[in-house]
């Protein structure tokens, strides 16, 4: 289980400040997001950002992009361009989107698009080595559990994955129902702490995920486990967090010795 931060989390700071709170908290990582971080097809930005990120020995653990498999006419830059900024990024992993669409509300004729660009997507990166990674996110067909598993049985390949984070107005026990379903996929996580409407302190839901953790890495496959967003942005919030976070870790490295 290793541990890192979400460049999102911090949209509003530049990359040296970003790279400074990744190391003040002794993270391992850091997924840099595409929206502001690293724009797809800055190729010299991006190697950039991994030399500076590599010069304080931290990792890039993913590629946080905003592509949306399946729907291509929501997508400002090509997986191509996508693709050539991981590379430059040296990352293994790149995250995106399960289309625009909640599944119940997506015709069998989309879910097939998605599918067959997963497909397509997922045959280009791995000749360079890197995986796809579906967020678990509403708004697109990884909205629920029962439509994560079955798009992930219909994609059916072995360089494609799910991300995991706590669907928002679930309770615990249906948030461990999802990991139990599609736990043969799931790679990295974003943790963080929610209600319904406000963000909150991640010790607060620190026994909740304790309770995540431990299912999530029971297989005792190497993980990041991604720090996405804080109470207000605060920056003292996220140095809690992540002393928070470094708890959780010791307890689940504890449990799988």
């Amino acid at each position: 289980m290793k541990l890192g931060l979400c460049s999102v989390t911090f949209r509003s700071k530049s990359i040296e400040q970003v790279i400074d709170l990744a190391m003040e908290a002794e993270l391992d990582a850091i997924e840099w997001g595409g929206d502001v971080h690293v724009p797809p097809g800055d190729i010299d930005h991006a190697k950039n950002v991994l030399e500076m990120t590599k010069s304080r020995e931290l990792e890039v653990s993913s590629y946080g992009s905003y592509y949306r498999v399946g729907d291509p006419e929501k997508n400002e830059h090509s997986f191509e361009t996508i693709l050539e900024t991981a590379q430059a990024l040296h990352t293994t992993s790149i995250r995106v989107w399960a289309g625009t669409l909640d599944s119940e509300d997506a015709d069998k004729s989309y879910r097939q698009s998605v599918i067959e660009d997963a497909k397509r997507i997922a045959d280009m990166a791995g000749k360079e080595n890197i995986s796809i990674h579906f967020e678990y996110h509403g708004g697109t067909l990884t909205n629920t559990k029962e439509s994560a598993k079955q798009l992930m049985e219909e994609v059916d390949h072995g360089n494609v994955y799910l991300y995991w984070q706590p669907a928002v107005g679930l309770s615990v026990e249906d948030r461990l129902a999802s990991i139990d379903l599609v736990k043969p996929w799931i790679s990295n996580v974003h943790i963080f702490h929610w209600n319904q409407t406000e963000r909150l302190d991640l010790g607060i839901g620190a026994k909740e995920w304790q309770r995540y953790l431990k299912e999530i890495m029971s297989d005792q496959k190497e993980r990041y486990v991604l720090m996405e967003f804080v109470k207000n942005d605060d920056v003292q919030q996220f140095r809690k967090d992540a002393l928070v976070l470094h708890e959780l870790k010791k307890i689940i490295d504890g449990t799988n010795l």
